[in-house]
């Protein structure tokens, strides 16, 4: 990479830090589940959300296939130089986190990998395991990367990572469903919509169609990632878990809402109110 490409990246991750702390305040869940975590421990798992928010950014901007895929590449050139010793100081802070909690390139490489599939071409009814690879490289990856900072021990951290990334990340395909249909994306396996009468599956055929059928398959993939999840923290000290707790229970609260109103069209957008997130959120922090 020449050193003005990389500056412009470091440049970038430097100016994404206040950015991130404004989105991270508009009420996500997950903003107010690592809110509660000790400062250093927050600050940490902060640059890990900002070079996550990023790459998503990047997969999600208006620019070009070609620009975004040279945005992506630059990203995963500069994480083969941080790892090579070459950081430049700007991700100083990332660099520590990683040697700090021995986080592995692979991941950060996933997450990547994962915003690139929908930037190469938009994901439009995929078989069964390019959607897991799909979920393990955008949601998975990331929380392989969290629970090392968490102090969550390496097989039930890894274990976690994978149930709970696909929990969340399959409530937030069904929760997107229409939204993803207008950027020319459909998340839903192409089997389980043939098997429901959608022969035809384009994002406009699905933003009409009533996909009951269609949804139930994944209904019943997630619902089995938050039990497996909810055994793994239940083994776990509250203190330890605490954040990932919340981010289970107030997902697992938007899917029941999703589950509630199901996936007839029209749909009616989902969300959780402030006020039902707070609770949540002082329920675990009056227990902790």
């Amino acid at each position: 990479m020449h050193i003005n490409e990389q500056v412009g990246i470091v440049e970038s991750h430097e100016a994404h830090q206040a950015i991130t702390t404004q989105k991270l305040a508009s009420c996500s869940s997950f903003y107010s589940a690592m809110r509660i975590l000790p400062r250093s421990q927050r600050k940490d798992i902060y640059e890990i959300y900002s070079f996550c928010r990023q790459v998503d950014d990047i997969a999600d901007s208006s620019a070009s296939r070609a620009s975004r895929l040279d945005s992506l590449e630059k990203w995963r050139i500069s994480i083969a130089s941080l790892y090579a010793g070459n950081a430049s100081p700007a991700l100083d802070a990332l660099a520590h986190v990683i040697h700090q909690f021995s986080l592995q390139k692979d991941d950060f490489i996933a997450v990547i990998d994962g915003m690139e599939m929908d930037v190469t071409d938009a994901i439009i009814a995929p078989d069964r395991s390019t959607l897991d690879l799909y979920c393990d490289r955008v949601a998975c990856s990331v929380g392989r990367l969290l629970v090392k900072i968490l102090g969550i021990p390496a097989d039930d951290g890894y274990q976690l990572a994978n149930h709970l990334g696909r929990a969340l990340q399959l409530t937030n395909i069904l929760r997107d469903i229409d939204e993803d249909a207008e950027m020319g994306r459909v998340y839903l396996p192409r089997p389980i919509l043939i098997g429901a009468g959608i022969m035809n599956p384009t994002p406009s055929v699905i933003r009409g169609a009533s996909i009951d059928r269609a949804c139930a398959s994944l209904i019943t993939d997630a619902r089995m990632h938050f039990v497996q999840a909810s055994a793994i923290m239940a083994r776990h000290p509250r203190h330890m878990v605490i954040a990932p707790q919340i981010m289970a229970h107030t997902y697992y609260a938007l899917f029941s809402k999703l589950v509630r109103r199901g996936f007839d069209a029209p749909r009616a957008s989902v969300r959780l109110s402030r006020v039902r997130l707070m609770l949540t959120i002082a329920r675990y922090w009056l227990l902790s």
